[in-house]
């Protein structure tokens, strides 16, 4: 019997297929100062440009000026964080207020300065000039879709991101007929979705290909890593590591092409999933969107159950900020601490209404909100983190002590006023103190003469 078995040829047993074999771990959230200031500089700074597209829109002649009444019920209008004439005063160097000459009514007015003017004509140039380019990234957007459409809606929603105008249904997407066309949705009664008119090849290939083209031989389907980039004191546990670079080495298959025949639960298909995601924010020209723009996206890309847990798996690729009362997603690889790596012309135009907005802010308008936010007024919690300066931070991440103090500090910032109280009311305690004293070293001197 024995030698009977020692005649059996070995049936060779086929490989087994790519399992998931992540090791079950808490992958830890540590925070990033320089991102979440990319996220926090850009606070109110859509509806800072809402209200200037108001003041200057073609129906109003120069000097483009409005009744400072006019403006009062265009807060819901306009999504502002708060009264229309509060906002409008927090930005002197772009709103003026003026009273009129007599006879006239002495109701104030409000006109844009002409710095805000000059940089609104140097935004209408950067956004005709790339046109095209943004016209480009839309497609490709369109293509990871395995239906090629995407509900009119939610590119809406990224319009935004995309550095699309206001108006880019009738401005842009007419003008570019062999690349878009609006349809009937197919899912929802009454709704309509852009769909391709013509798909480029050309175009099909996602930012970490490209790369790979230009450094060195790549052919599709082989291993590309993805760039890491971890938060300052990041620790992974030794399991986590050895998997996160046995995934590395996998292939790597394009976004472009479609994931239906993998595996779910497999580590490939959450390599395809991070390939979508990464090449996604690699066509929004700020690199970042809200974590609900690219869960919708997801949805509608099809992606396998589950795609939301590869956003947060993966610290090293993608970082989530939790400023200004939100979850937002940053690609880390198109930073260099707080600066974009390659800038947009439209981001460039945005970063100057944001030094715009900060300049020229009188100590009496700070003084002002510390004074509502000790009330407590609905104000406070608008503008609390809006005096974030447009300075070169760099020292993020050189200073241990003050790395840990942010650490312990809410995500945003909401107990910011219990401490100003706090030591307010210390304040005050030891003025009464030492006035106090002084009284009672003052009876004694008389007591003494």
């Amino acid at each position: 019997m024995q030698s009977l078995r020692r005649r059996l040829p070995s049936i060779p047993h086929p490989s087994p297929p790519l399992r998931r074999n992540f090791v079950d771990a808490r992958i830890p959230w540590v925070r990033d100062r320089a991102l979440d200031h990319v996220v926090e500089k850009e606070k109110c700074l859509l509806p800072f440009l809402s209200l200037k597209d108001h003041f200057l829109s073609s129906s109003r002649p120069p000097p483009h000026s409005l009744p400072l009444s006019s403006i009062t019920p265009l807060k819901s209008e306009l999504s502002l964080p708060c009264r229309a004439v509060e906002f409008v005063r927090l930005f002197p160097s772009a709103f003026s207020e003026s009273l009129p000459s007599p006879p006239l009514p002495p109701v104030p007015e409000i006109r844009p300065t002409e710095e805000l003017l000059s940089l609104h004509e140097e935004e209408l140039q950067a956004v005709a000039t790339s046109q095209s380019d943004v016209a480009d990234r839309l497609l490709k957007l369109l293509m990871l879709s395995p239906s090629r459409r995407l509900p009119l809606r939610l590119v809406e929603r990224l319009r935004w991101d995309l550095g699309l105008p206001r108006d880019f249904v009738s401005s842009v997407l007419p003008k570019y007929p062999d690349y878009f066309c609006t349809s009937p949705s197919k899912s929802k009664h009454g709704e309509l979705d852009l769909e391709v008119v013509f798909y480029r090849r050309d175009l099909a290939v996602s930012s970490m290909e490209s790369y790979a083209k230009r450094t060195g031989e790549y052919k599709m389907g082989s291993p590309l890593a993805f760039p890491l980039h971890f938060s300052r004191n990041f620790k992974l546990d030794k399991k986590v590591r050895n998997w996160l670079d046995q995934w590395q080495k996998l292939p790597y298959l394009s976004p472009y092409e479609s994931g239906s025949h993998l595996k779910p639960k497999s580590d490939l298909t959450e390599k395809w999933v991070v390939a979508v995601f990464h090449e996604a924010l690699s066509l929004l020209i700020g690199k970042k969107t809200e974590k609900t723009n690219l869960v919708l996206l997801g949805e509608k890309l099809g992606l396998p159950p589950g795609f939301k847990r590869a956003i947060l798996q993966h610290p090293g690729i993608f970082y989530v900020s939790n400023k200004l009362r939100t979850e937002t997603v940053v690609l880390r690889e198109g930073y260099r601490r707080h600066l974009l790596v390659e800038k947009h012309p439209v981001m460039d135009v945005r970063y100057r209404y944001v030094h715009l907005m900060h300049k020229g802010k009188s100590s009496g308008i700070r003084g002002e909100k510390k004074k509502t936010a000790s009330v407590g007024e609905e104000t406070d919690g608008v503008f609390h983190d809006l005096d974030v300066e447009d300075r070169e931070f760099d020292d993020y991440g050189d200073d241990e002590e003050e790395e840990d103090d942010d650490e312990e500090e809410s995500d945003d910032d909401e107990y910011g006023d219990v401490k100003v109280c706090d030591s307010v009311v210390k304040g005050v305690a030891r003025s009464h103190s030492v006035g106090r004293e002084m009284n009672v070293r003052q009876r004694r001197v008389r007591f003494a003469s």
